[in-house]
Parts: C-alpha cells; structure tokens; sequence
C-alpha cells in the first residue's frame, strides 16, 4: 500500500467518515486530497489572491518595470511551492511534476496582478 492510499485511510478514520470542505484542507497541512483537480483548484485561487494582494501593494507603494514583475513572480512561485512542498508536502509527481504544480494558474494571476498594479497606481500615483 501506497503512503499516500495510508493518509487518505487514516485521515478518512479520524474524520469519522466525514467530508471536509475544500477550504478546510487547503489550510490544514498534510491534508488528504482525493481529487486531483480539488487540489489545483486550490492552488489556481491562492494564487489569484495573492496575485491581488501583491498588485495592491505594488500600487501603493510606487514599483515601476521589470523589478516590480521580476519580484512579483519569485513571490508567486516560491510560496506556492513552499505550500505544495512543505505545507502539504504532496507527492508532485502525482501531479506531474513540480513544474506543473509551479506553473497552475500563473499567466491569469500574472494578468490580474498586472490590472490592479495599474488600476492602484494609476489611482494614487497620478501627476
């Protein structure tokens, strides 16, 4: 038996049987995922959200070019793998690989970060 067919047995037990949301998992670490595509969700939308926090803060604090992107994407793939890695610690192989765990989601957060990067500075930095 597989490491990973034991944790979805064990964490099926200590629930009782019973489901957990999505939500619930995502902020759970070492959560047992039994759908491949319940976890991808969860790391399209946290990097959607921070795709949104870091454009807002990009706004307010007056980045300009390359920096601001360049920075932007070491932000936005490094703690995503910090939580695939180690807070969930995954098998990425399972997935793919970690390249394709790494790249889920990233060119729509990359275009929402960019729109409200603009739209936050644009607002507050005008001359």
């Amino acid at each position: 038996m597989t490491s990973s067919s034991k944790r979805k047995e064990e964490s099926h037990m200590l629930n009782g049987g019973v489901k957990q949301s999505t939500w619930t998992k995502a902020f759970s670490s070492n959560a047992v995922w039994e759908e491949k595509d319940e976890f991808l969700d969860v790391i399209y939308w946290l990097r959607q959200i921070i795709a949104v926090i870091l454009g807002v803060i990009w706004g307010v604090a007056p980045l300009k070019g390359f920096l601001g992107i360049a920075i932007f994407c070491i932000i936005n793939a490094g703690v995503l793998y910090v939580y695939f890695s180690s807070f969930q610690q995954i098998d990425e192989e399972e997935y793919g690989g970690t390249w394709e765990l790494t790249k889920e989601g990233f060119m729509t957060s990359f275009a929402l970060f960019l729109v409200v990067w603009i739209i936050f500075y644009t607002a507050l930095h005008f001359d």
